[in-house]
């Protein structure tokens, strides 16, 4: 169990959310998958529908019209201590700004930006909102991951615009970004086999006890697989699809 009351250090991914075209379905499925519940959006925090364990947020929902011009994703949040000093070091690094900064009157700012390798990422400036208040267990995000087709310009542009400390893992095609010598996400370099319209991102990891049991469950629920669940270093873990496409990943915490 991991409980979280004070704002995230800069660099830390704080946050998930997603923008779907069916709220309603979507909070279905992921109640159904982690037990969430939900507390309904209200003007004053953007409409932004906050999912819930044991009564704190771990993730949020946002409705678009059906006709928005935008995929249905799980976006990642990098805490900033300034978000408008992080939108200006994007620009001057080669990343763009999709979405300005905004503010939502007491809980914080945020902007939406690409890196300088074009993957999309939300920055966000704690107000009375941190982020995530449960994380690294069942049914919360316990692992945010760049894929990238360049991994060298990725990991120089997050050093200079969030100060991360990006370290080659040994033996592994992987890069860890740590803050002050702390883990908290990861990088790899997507394989030329990767077909070019997936474009560079972030991947959310929830976790579950069983990987194998909730791959059916999503399956039951709606959603999709897209393959088998794997073994890896860092644990059993299997990518997976909501009913409205947003992809993400399970990965087993049962011997964490």
């Amino acid at each position: 169990m991991s409980e979280l009351n004070t704002p995230y250090e800069h660099g830390t991914p704080a946050w998930v959310d997603q923008l779907t075209t069916d709220l309603r379905a979507t909070a279905d499925f992921y109640r159904g998958l982690f037990g969430w519940d939900y507390e309904v959006g209200t003007p004053e925090n953007g409409g932004l529908t906050m999912a819930l364990l044991r009564g704190k947020p771990v993730a949020g929902l946002r409705e678009m019209p059906r006709d928005a011009p935008f995929a249905v994703v799980w976006t990642t949040y990098l805490a900033t201590d300034d978000v408008d000093e992080s939108v200006d070091l994007t620009e001057d690094r080669g990343g763009a700004v999709l979405v300005p900064v905004f503010e939502v009157e007491g809980p914080g700012r945020g902007a939406i930006v690409a890196d300088a390798t074009g993957a999309s990422f939300g920055m966000w400036e704690a107000g009375t909102h941190i982020g995530a208040y449960v994380v690294n267990e069942p049914g919360a995000v316990v692992w945010n991951e760049l894929a990238t087709r360049d991994l060298d310009t990725a990991s120089a542009f997050y050093r200079d615009v969030f100060d991360l400390e990006p370290e080659r893992t040994p033996g592994l095609p992987y890069t860890r970004f740590k803050v002050d010598g702390r883990t908290v996400g990861g990088a790899y370099a997507m394989a030329d086999e990767v077909p070019t319209d997936i474009p560079p991102h972030w991947m959310t990891y929830f976790g579950v006890t069983d990987v194998d049991a909730a791959v059916d469950r999503v399956v039951s629920l709606g959603g999709i697989a897209v393959g088998d669940p794997s073994d890896s270093p860092f644990g059993r873990f299997a990518t997976v699809g909501d009913p409205l496409g947003a992809p993400f990943r399970v990965l087993d915490v049962a011997a964490r």
